[in-house]
């Protein structure tokens, strides 16, 4: 903006002071150039104006934002698990439980009779550091978040058919 232009809004805001005042008011007067500014400026400013709106009450904006967190509360969720994710994950884990039940009954001495013996040394010491390891630990932090995810899942469930 130039000197002209901030010195005639100034002057329409009323924020100058007494004596520049009476120098726009001369200037104005006398001055071709600044007369048209102003009337240009006087009429921008009758439109601001006149375009100015008030602000709704904040009981109208509560209530909009309300209405908008209800009805995106009542929407389903956008993602969506495939039904062939789980159909693929179940014959997986199928799949792999009969071949270790194929495996164990294979590798059994049928003409052994009754009696039992399998030698189990189970070694506790060892057992400490299974899930120290990296590959423990984020074994078991996908249980934690898969615990979570249907934890939250069965909460949320429950919670719709209390609202309904």
């Amino acid at each position: 903006m130039n000197t002209i232009e901030e010195k005639l809004w100034n002057y329409i805001d009323g924020t100058c002071p007494p004596e520049e005042q009476l120098a726009i008011e001369q200037l104005i007067a006398t001055d071709d150039v600044y007369r048209k500014k102003y009337d240009e400026l006087l009429r921008l400013n009758s439109e601001l104006d006149m375009a100015e709106m008030d602000e709704p009450s904040m009981g109208f904006t509560y209530n909009v934002m309300q209405a908008i967190r209800a009805e995106h509360s009542l929407q389903p969720l956008k993602s969506r698990i495939d039904g062939r994710v789980i159909w693929g994950i179940a014959a997986f884990f199928i799949i792999t439980i009969s071949a270790l039940l194929v495996y164990a009954f294979s590798t059994v001495n049928w003409s052994a009779g009754n009696t039992v013996n399998i030698p189990v040394k189970v070694d506790a010491t060892k057992l400490t550091g299974i899930f120290s390891g990296p590959v423990g630990k984020g074994f078991l932090f996908f249980d934690v978040v898969m615990g979570l995810f249907l934890l939250d899942h069965y909460l949320r469930r429950l919670n719709l058919t209390k609202q309904q």
